[in-house]
């Protein structure tokens, strides 16, 4: 379905990607309960027939197809073709999807009095990547407790100063 589409294949993170002139249009994963189409610019498609998800609850851009069995793709295959002519059409148009900064996880005060406190942590931690940046917040905020969100802190500053994101 894919190669019939005009897409180019190649081998990306170890799964097969397809490409549009150079621009990653959709990967297949696999999974134990299910197969999945990633959609790398899904949250621009319209997705009239409501067959894509969020990827997990922080997903910004992208968007899956699951399928649990064949008979499925047999089923969606007209729905599969027009949701990659789609994306086609949105990576010729050249569109981006906006991310916008208040969609970024609010920093946690025990995060900026480090900040405060240590002008290196503060540097290091603004010169990682967005994505970087919101996995350490993701994991710290995660701790009910002041003193456990420190303590994650704590931990994780040697590896922020290196340029590392949370699961380097």
């Amino acid at each position: 379905i894919l190669l019939g589409c005009g897409l180019d294949e190649e081998l990306k993170w170890g799964k097969p990607c397809y490409a549009f002139e150079g621009g990653n249009v959709v990967v297949i994963q696999g999974f134990k309960a299910c197969c999945a189409l990633l959609f790398f610019k899904g949250a621009l498609l319209k997705d009239p027939n409501h067959v894509l998800v969020k990827t997990g609850e922080n997903t910004i851009v992208g968007r899956q197809m699951r399928f649990t069995n064949v008979q499925q793709i047999r089923e969606l295959e007209p729905v599969v073709r027009a949701y990659i002519q789609e994306a086609i059409e949105i990576e010729k148009a050249g569109l981006k999807v906006d991310v916008e900064k208040s969609a970024a996880p609010k920093i946690p005060e025990e995060l900026k009095s480090k900040f405060a406190e240590n002008a290196a942590l503060k540097k290091a931690f603004e010169a990682l990547t967005p994505g970087r940046q919101r996995g350490y917040i993701f994991y710290f905020s995660g701790a009910k407790q002041s003193k456990t969100r420190e303590s994650r802190i704590e931990k994780c500053m040697p590896q922020i100063l290196k340029g590392k994101g949370f699961n380097e």
